[in-house]
Order: C-alpha cells, then structure tokens, then sequence
C-alpha cells in the first residue's frame, strides 16, 4: 500500500509540472498571439490612415490641377505630342497626371485627346507648330491613319511638323513622314521591314492534356476557332490576311513615297535587301531620314523655327484650353464602343450601357444626331443583337452614322450595320460576317487523372453543355441549328441596314474580314473618312450648321478612377499590365480573350500590329 501511495504521489507531481508547464506555454503563446494581432492591427489602422491621407492628398492636388484651364499665352510656342506607350480610343480622365506627378514616365493617350489637341495647335496664333518625339507606342494601323490625317490638316495652317525617335518601325514612320522634317538618331534605324500577321494556336497542347473543342459555326473563312483545332491557318484564313496585309502595307508604301519623293519600289526593295540593319547614314541616303541627330540636338533645331525662350505644351496641357462653343442648344453626340463585346473585362462593350445609352439619345430633342465610333473585334452574338435593336430604335428619331475604328469586325459590323451612314477608315478590319460556339470536353483530363463523374437527369437534355463528356449526336445537331440560325439573323440584319438582299450579304460574309477600302467597294460601308468626317456627314443629315459635341459614356472623375483601382483588383491588375507592356500588351489581350469565348460568338480573333 505505501508503494503504491508513493507512486501515486509521484504521478500526481508530474501532473502538476506538466499542466504548470502547460499554463506557462499557453500564457506565454495567448501574450505573442496578442502581441502580434495588436501589433498587426495597429499597422492596419495607420496603414489605413496614411492610404486615406494620400488618397485625399492626390485628389485634392490633382483636383486643383484640372480645374484650372491652360491658355497658350506665349508667342512662338512649340505643340510636343510625345507618342510612348499604348495609344486608346479615348483617354482616361486624369490618372495619367497622377501617375507624372509621382515621377513616373506613364503616357495615357487616347486618340480622342491627340486629335482634339492637334485641331487646337492648328487654330492657336501663339503655336508655331508640332514636335513628333516618337518613342515606342503601341497603335493600329487605323489609328495611326486617323492621326496622320489630323497632321495633315494640321499643316494647312502653314506651321511646321518635326519629327524625331531613336528609331522607327513601320507604324512610327508612316505617321513621321507627314513632317517636314524626320530626323533619327545617329545609332538608330529605320525598320521599314514590312508586315506580318500571326495567331497562336492550341490544338496539339489541348491534345496532350485531354481537351477536345466541339466547334460549332458557319463560315468558310470565320477563322476564331481555328487556333482551337488546328495548329496551322487554314488557306481561306490565310488568304484573307495576305490580302489584308498586302493593302495595309500598299497603303504605307504609297503614303511615305509621296510625302518623301521616292518610289515604292525603292522602300519594297530597302524591306526585302534588310537595309534597316545598316549603318542609319543608308536611310539619310535612302532620303528616309533627313538629318541624324541626337535628342538633346531638337532644342537646338526647335529653337531656330522658333525663338530662344520657346515654350512646349503637351497633349494633357492642351486637352484643358477651353475651346469656344457654338451659341446653340443643338448637339451631336458621339457614344464610344471600344473593345469586346460583353467578354467580362473593364474595357470593353458593356452592351446593355451601350443600349440604353442609345435608347436615352432618342428621347433627347437638343440631341439632333448620334455618331457611334465603333472599335470592337466583336464578340457576344447576343450583345450585338441587343445595341442593333437600341439604333433601330434611335435611328427612327434622329440620324444614326457609325465611325469605324481600327475593328468593326463580327459583332463590332453587327452593330453598325443599321446605321443611316457608315464611315471608316481605308486600314480599317470590318466585315467578318459570321458566328461560331465552342463547347470543351475535358473527358481526357479527368481519365488521366482517374476522376470518373455519373448523375441522373429528368429529361432527355437536362445535362446539355457537360463539360466532362463529349456531345451526342442530337446534341451536336441542335446546337449547329443554333448557330445556323444565329448565322441567318446576322445577315438578315446586315441586308436590311445595307439594302441588299441576303444572297448578295452571304456572297461577301461567310465570315471573311475586309479592309475599308473593299467593303467601300462591296457596299458594306459608304464612304472612307475619320471620325471627324463623320461628325461632319450627322450634321448634314440633321440640316444643322452650329452644334456643340457631347460624348458618351461620361469619362470617370478622378475620385471615380482611385475608387475603382481600390476597389477592383482585376482592374488594377489589368491597368499594371498594360503599362509595364506597353505595345506588346496586345499579344497578353490576344491570349486573355480566348478565355472569354463562352456561348455563341460573333468574334474575329485577329489584333493586328
């Protein structure tokens, strides 16, 4: 009996060490676990103070900035456009200052502001003329032909236009060759090397993984759904982009021979050789160039077109002089839809704001006419159908004209094929009159991995569209029916907006894309001109001679702009990327939007550069 008391006295003080022991660890892990919050809840809380300090900083700095309006009050000053980064249909209000004001070297153009600033140098007295510093900007070909246009007008005013980069490429020298000056770099070069047109394609990787792509669609040369089950283009596809590409580059040869006095074949022949690579002097003798100098040298040569002490203003300056409007209640509003139709992303078609901005314009009597710029590759079938709908609706009211972009192509010609007038530009992609689905099955995932699925269904269809099985037969063939039908609506409206009849619609469609210059031909559009152009043609239509210009949707304040990058991280992510890849952001946009190809599509897949 002692034994045992003793070891159970024994046991009893182990029990004691180890639940003291245990106390200590749990006071001493409660007080780190304490520390610790309180120290991460206190860095929050001055976090968020400090981030709501600056945040009202900025906008009280930059609210301050953009309230005040620029006049151009010096004599001899001197208009820099300075091209760097990726030129947008419209800009963004004023994050573009906030990012400068911070020290970064961030340039948000939007072709908006580049040609309302060039109208505005052309008509000040105080603006002796325009300087192109070109740096590494990222445009279509449409866009580049929209400003070289402006510039052209520009020079009407007998100003002069310089232009200078450290080295060109095809894009960059079209627009510089309308100077009356283009100088380069000593160490730079000219790459006038011709153009070329590349997809990715996905067919033997979805192969490997066990992906098959049921494709569904109707035309020959509607070619989106190719880089899903080829991994080559198809001749039709290639066809229709040499054609394409032959025009553009045509096109760029024609311009630069006639502004530099030389023939087409002397810039064909610098291509083909690899001239670009040789010593810059070629391009000088070649008279592409007309000087080498350095950078630093354009004070120099600025100052004698001008004076000693010129001033520069920039894009942004200019955007901010009040310019005079017409004493009239009388407008035409322009509605701007840029990007893919309802792919989900911040910057492109919402289609229902698109619709129901359209259908507001209607009932606006100061509103005498709409001009809607389209810039869109296409995409929802049923998005392009809903914004068809709205300017059939408006076009009962008052004169719907469509300016066409660098794309009105698919869903982006669907959209604009009911207007009274389309316009576009000689470069631009439209057309694409056709539609497709795709639907994948990923059964060859799941068996590699052994993950088997099995249900029950109460009708004959309740399991439509699974992803882990491949399509019945009935299935297929309800699904082709679809598109089929979707296929005749878009060319019924295409007849109906272009008066034609639908055998001559699917004589030019089966989804093949056309320059503006064809489509002026095959009477899918009406004239070649700029969105000024178009603007011009509204108020013939509407009988007006004075008019102000109202443009749709509003662009964000920039409270609205900090509040959406804080609150959408998606947005803020896409904004990052954007800028750090600057003109190749077009090949990330490429690879995004096939992600975003889900229900029946009316898409053309190309981005052209």
């Amino acid at each position: 009996m002692q034994a045992k008391k003793k070891v159970g006295k024994k046991i009893s003080i182990n029990n004691k060490l180890d639940i003291s022991l245990q106390r200590i660890y749990n006071i001493t892990t409660m007080k780190q676990f304490i520390k610790f919050t309180f120290a991460t809840i206190v860095g929050l809380i001055v976090f968020s103070i400090i981030i709501t300090m600056l945040f009202f900083g900025i906008i009280g700095v930059i609210a301050a900035s953009t309230n005040t309006t620029t006049t151009v009050s010096k004599p001899h000053s001197v208009f820099e456009i300075k091209l760097n980064g990726v030129i947008n249909e419209r800009s963004e209000e004023s994050l573009a200052y906030l990012y400068n004001s911070l020290g970064n070297d961030y340039d948000n153009l939007g072709l908006d502001d580049i040609l309302h600033t060039i109208q505005i140098a052309k008509e000040e007295p105080n603006i002796d003329g325009i300087y192109l510093n070109i740096g590494t900007f990222s445009a279509a070909s449409a866009t580049v032909e929209e400003i070289r246009q402006a510039l052209k007008s520009f020079k009407e005013s007998n100003k002069f236009i310089v232009a200078y980069a450290d080295n060109y490429d095809n894009y960059s020298y079209h627009l510089a060759s309308v100077a009356d000056k283009v100088y380069l770099n000593p160490q730079g070069i000219v790459l006038l090397n011709g153009l070329s047109m590349q997809s990715m394609h996905y067919a033997e990787m979805f192969k490997k993984i066990g992906v098959e792509m049921q494709i569904f669609k109707v035309g020959t040369f509607k070619s989106a759904v190719e880089p899903f089950i080829r991994n080559d283009m198809s001749e039709e596809n290639k066809l229709q982009l040499q054609t394409y590409a032959n025009g553009v580059w045509g096109r760029i040869c024609q311009d630069i021979a006639t502004e530099r006095i030389i023939s087409v074949d002397a810039i064909n022949n610098f291509a083909n050789s690899g001239m670009f690579f040789n010593a810059a002097e070629k391009s000088v003798e070649m008279q592409l160039i007309d000087s080498l100098v350095y950078k630093s040298d354009m004070k120099e040569i600025l100052t004698s077109l001008t004076t000693q002490k010129f001033k520069t203003y920039t894009v942004s300056e200019l955007t901010s002089v009040e310019t005079k409007k017409a004493p009239t209640k009388n407008k035409i509003a322009i509605v701007y839809a840029v990007g893919a139709i309802d792919d989900g992303s911040t910057d492109g078609i919402n289609s229902n704001k698109i619709a129901n901005t359209l259908i507001k314009l209607s009932n606006d009597d100061n509103v005498k006419a709409v001009v809607i710029r389209v810039n869109s590759p296409g995409g929802s079938a049923f998005g392009s159908e809903q914004m068809w709908h709205a300017a059939e609706i408006l076009k009962k009211q008052k004169p719907v004209i469509v300016s066409m972009g660098d794309y009105a192509a698919s869903g982006g010609y669907y959209m604009s094929c009911n207007a009274n007038y389309i316009i576009a530009q000689a470069n631009t992609i439209t057309g694409s009159i056709g539609i497709f689905g795709m639907i994948p099955n990923v059964e060859g995932i799941t068996n590699k991995i052994g993950l088997h699925m099995d249900g029950i269904k109460t009708n004959e269809y309740g399991d439509f569209g699974n992803t882990l099985r491949p399509m019945r037969d009935n299935e297929k063939a309800l699904m082709q029916a679809h598109i089929n039908n979707g296929y005749e609506l878009f060319v019924k409206r295409c007849a109906e907006g272009r008066n034609m009849t639908t055998e001559q619609i699917k004589t030019i469609a089966e989804g093949r894309i056309w320059s503006g210059t064809d489509a002026l031909k095959l009477g899918l559009i009406d004239s070649i001109g700029n969105l000024n152009d178009a603007i011009n043609i509204a108020a013939k239509h509407c009988q007006i001679e004075e008019y102000n210009i109202v443009t749709y949707p509003n662009k964000l304040t920039l409270q609205e702009e900090l509040l959406n990058l804080l609150n959408n991280s998606d947005d803020t992510q896409e904004r990052a990327i954007k800028q750090a890849l600057g003109k190749y952001y077009h090949i990330y946009k490429a690879i995004k939007n096939t992600q975003n190809t889900n229900g029946v599509m009316a898409l053309m897949p190309y981005i052209i550069y």
